[in-house]
């Protein structure tokens, strides 16, 4: 193929995109730029949706009413809820959202993720093949997988689910109101009783009784004179 014919071959397909944005403007969806969007697939979208530049649709994508989709997201097979809006630099796979959550920015929704009403998933967060309950929060640095997560839960900073032991994967449930400190590693088979605490940093293997404070962390030491090595000559 000449260059001629790629220039040509890409002028068709940018013609083709602008006569599929243009059908939805048709129907009151609104695009801050119709030429930085594409669609490659079926996207099914409600009233009053907003979808900023650069946000790539594939395969079959629903956006309830009201859906604000920001700049650089790429949304995959999804369904996304009413109100929810997905910030920036996101990837969304086979996932579906409930209404008025949050997503992002750079958060990464991979498949099997199900996320109910007003659930947050913040930066640099990773779902999969997880359910989340309404009102839940997993806001930062966080790998949630094969996990069931109860209503009005929070997942602290550097929480990781490690569901995986080389050969097969393991189920984490976290219940209702349950709080996790940041810097938690789950290890999976593991429950979490409804409303207990995770003292931060803990490394929990065995079940956590419901409405109890759980921790394990190693005693504090400070070596008093220590002396931190020095470069060879």
């Amino acid at each position: 193929m000449g260059t001629s014919d790629r220039k040509r071959e890409a002028e068709v397909e940018r013609a083709r995109q602008l006569q599929l944005v243009e059908k939805l403007m048709e129907q009151g969806v609104s695009f801050a730029d119709p030429a930085r969007v594409d669609i490659r697939g079926k996207l099914t979208c409600g009233e009053g949706v907003f979808i900023d530049v650069n946000a790539v649709f594939e395969g079959n994508v629903s956006l309830g009413d009201n859906a604000r989709i920001e700049p650089n997201n790429v949304i995959r097979d999804s369904a996304i809820g009413s109100g929810t809006i997905i910030h920036p630099n996101c990837h969304i796979e086979s996932s579906s959202t409930g209404n008025d959550c949050e997503i992002g920015p750079f958060s990464r929704l991979r498949p099997g993720a199900v996320l109910a009403d007003r659930v947050k998933i913040g930066n640099f967060v990773e779902v999969k093949k997880s359910t989340i309950a309404d009102g839940s929060k997993v806001n930062h640095l966080s790998y949630i997988g094969d996990t069931t997560i109860g209503t009005g839960v929070n997942v602290g900073a550097g929480t990781i689910t490690c569901n995986y032991d080389g050969v097969n994967k393991y189920q984490t449930i976290i219940g209702d109101r349950a709080f996790i400190g940041s810097g938690v590693e789950l290890v999976a088979p593991v429950e979490i009783g409804e409303g207990a605490t995770i003292g931060a940093g803990s490394t929990i293997s065995k079940a956590a009784p419901a409405g109890e404070l759980t921790l394990e962390r190693a005693k504090q030491t400070t070596v008093s004179g220590w002396k931190p090595p020095t470069r060879k000559e």
